[in-house]
């Protein structure tokens, strides 16, 4: 792996690993990382759709979005810059070092973001030379966790929205068998707060699981084009 990730411009790598509280205590290094984080994060989500579109030919939008949501969210992305030792090597400002800065998942992913955004520039914009490093990683995560998490990130992420703007109470999901066999059902999902329909999958599925994770992520995507 680490035949795939050299810099030739130690310059750009240095700004990526750069926070922003270091530059407030030594304003004379320059600029930090918040850019490259930027540019880092389109790039992983291009690459990271590009590759799941190529390995996974028979599932649905849906369930690919889902997917590369969880394998480019901040737990796996800190555990991708950990693995590279990038937890040793970022420059903090004394409080935040003091804080566990360098542990944590939300600094850790901002700062491979920020890496892979240098790496891209650092090889002439060629998202080419850039793809062999970051599918290596993709390629590391088993497929089960990517599943795992991307079951969880909905449900657990809708169950965190409901109950931090509307209250104590839990998204229901109404899920019914609607075609197929006895041996091969399908199924669809509806969620509901209270009595409000919030989401539902836009797809039959062969499993209760895997329409409630639908429904979830619908749910998900109405309240973020209303905020």
């Amino acid at each position: 792996m680490k035949n795939l990730f050299v810099f030739s411009n130690q310059n750009l790598l240095q700004m990526a690993l750069t926070h922003r509280s270091y530059v407030h205590e030594h304003p004379h290094v320059g600029a930090d990382n918040e850019r490259l984080e930027f540019l880092g994060d389109a790039i992983l989500n291009f690459l990271s759709g590009s590759y799941l579109y190529r390995e996974n030919l028979d599932i649905g939008e849906d369930e690919l979005t889902r997917r590369r949501a969880a394998l480019v969210d901040e737990k796996q992305l800190a555990s991708f810059a950990i693995a590279l030792g990038l937890d040793t090597q970022i420059l903090l400002g004394k409080g935040a070092l003091r804080d566990g800065g360098n542990k944590s998942e939300n600094l850790l992913s901002c700062v491979f973001e920020a890496v892979i955004g240098a790496f891209y520039l650092d090889r002439n914009c060629d998202i080419e030379s850039v793809r062999p490093f970051v599918e290596q990683l993709f390629r590391s995560v088993p497929p089960e966790l990517v599943n795992f998490r991307a079951d969880l990130d909905a449900k657990n992420r809708l169950q965190e929205w409901v109950q931090s703007y509307i209250g104590h109470t839990l998204p229901q999901y109404v899920t019914e068998k609607v075609g197929g066999t006895d041996h091969t059902p399908e199924f669809a999902s509806k969620v509901y707060v209270g009595d409000r329909l919030y989401g539902q999958s836009r797809q039959n599925f062969s499993s209760k699981k895997e329409a409630e994770r639908a429904a979830a992520f619908d749910a998900l995507a109405q309240i973020e084009r209303m905020l």
